[in-house]
């Protein structure tokens, strides 16, 4: 009989598939790694064993103890499964631009999750480096994992991923293509490949709002680069000691748009149900295109899966927010297409001024026509109001009709943008 003791032994030996459609144009042989075939669904499981390991061998990490890491989602997962074999209790520190399905799969298999604002420094008290320190030196019988610079991450690579890809391509391999976060899959991969080959290229996929390529190519750590970017799991606003930058031959940035969109590209044209780093990943290969010849052989490693980004790259309306969805506008309907079933907001003219501002508040909006049984008769801007307020105090309580303003222009919905344009000031 053929099984495995528990659900750890079931890490690796990932399957590599060939990409079609999404490279046409590439001249070589282009394969993904498709790393979502791990029982936590990501390219972290590999590290998390590796870590937990190498801190049960030297005491670090010691029996019925407490598993506490800043993470992702993902490295989190692979550490709840292990905590989950082992015995171990295990607490999540997660930034709030993950998306809510990452959340929710860490609380289904037991990880207590402490949830930090994304938008402060590494060393602001709320971030989650701070807020995983703290609550390290707080808890008795404790382990901070640290994956940025716990290099267990990136020997785990050098043990497992690398040596399975260098076999996977009969050691055929020349170009390996990753995005770097904690920089332990790029690092562990590329020393593997480079001992075997020192004429493999490894390349970074990084994201606008990081700091690695420009560091990479002039030592320089700039913090004006930093900023708050919505790509998930690539690009850093610190220097992991798991990078090792000698290693990597270069990075390209990705937009968090075109990450966005190829990450449904990879599902919609090669079947491929992946998270929002590999869509990055594949995009910035296409930009490397010029780097590869006929004969070459590129592997693009993809960490994770699309199930925990149902909420975000693959909901339509998330896309259309952020303007990542090109969409033909060119008429008046189009522009309220997602919400024309929605019953239109209105005052009434005898209705109180609190009333409106109530309204602006409740639906985080800044105009708003007025009624009365007529029609439409005229409108109300938060602006006017405030600037009102100012003046008097007690204008909360009078009826809209004493501080609305003129009624907005009416269009037909067949009325062209250009034409709309014109009537907005």
């Amino acid at each position: 009989m053929k099984y495995a003791e528990n659900i750890l032994g079931t890490i690796g030996n990932t399957p590599m598939v060939k990409l079609n459609k999404i490279v046409d144009g590439i001249d070589a042989l282009v394969l993904a790694k498709v790393e979502t075939f791990n029982p936590g669904n990501s390219v972290k499981d590999r590290m998390a064993v590796k870590m937990i390991e190498d801190a049960e061998a030297d005491g670090r990490l010691k029996p019925g103890g407490t598993i506490i890491e800043g993470t992702s989602g993902n490295t989190g997962m692979g550490l709840a499964l292990c905590a989950i074999v082992k015995g171990y209790k295990l607490i999540c520190v997660i930034s709030d631009k993950q998306s809510k399905e990452k959340m929710d799969i860490l609380r289904a298999v037991g990880a207590k999750v402490v949830v930090c604002p994304t938008d402060v420094e590494p060393t602001d008290p709320r971030s989650y480096y701070s807020v995983s320190k703290r609550l390290a030196e707080e808890t008795p019988n404790s382990w901070y994992v640290n994956q940025y610079d716990n290099l267990s991450n990136a020997k785990a690579h050098y043990e497992q991923t690398g040596p399975e890809i260098w076999e996977q391509t009969e050691g055929k391999i020349t170009h390996f293509i990753v995005g770097v976060g904690t920089g332990g899959t790029i690092s562990g991969v590329g020393k593997y490949l480079k001992e075997k080959n020192p004429n493999v290229k490894c390349w970074g996929i990084d994201t606008y709002g990081s700091v690695f390529k420009k560091y990479h190519e002039t030592g320089i750590f700039d913090e004006n680069e930093i900023y708050s970017y919505i790509t998930e799991g690539i690009g850093e606003d610190i220097l992991p000691k798991n990078v090792d930058f000698s290693l990597i031959d270069g990075f390209t940035k990705v937009t968090d748009k075109d990450a966005a969109v190829y990450t449904r590209k990879l599902a919609l044209e090669e079947g491929i149900f992946v998270g929002n780093s590999a869509g990055a990943a594949i995009k910035g290969l296409l930009q490397l295109k010029d780097e590869f010849k006929p004969d070459d052989v590129v592997v693009v490693l993809f960490h994770d899966s699309g199930s925990r980004y149902v909420g975000k790259m693959f909901n339509d309306d998330w896309m259309r927010e952020r303007g990542f969805l090109d969409e033909d506008i060119t008429k008046a309907e189009d522009l309220i297409k997602d919400h024309s079933d929605k019953p239109l907001v209105i005052v009434r003219t005898e209705e109180l001024v609190s009333h409106a501002i109530e309204r602006l508040r409740k639906y985080k909006i800044s105009q708003i026509p007025v009624i009365d049984t007529n029609g439409f008769v005229g409108s109300v801007d938060e602006t006017d109001l405030f600037r009102s307020y100012v003046e008097d105090k007690d204008i909360a309580e009078k009826p809209i009709r004493e501080v609305m303003g003129k009624p907005y222009p009416i269009v037909q919905k067949n009325t062209s943008i250009e034409e709309i344009s014109k009537l907005i000031n």
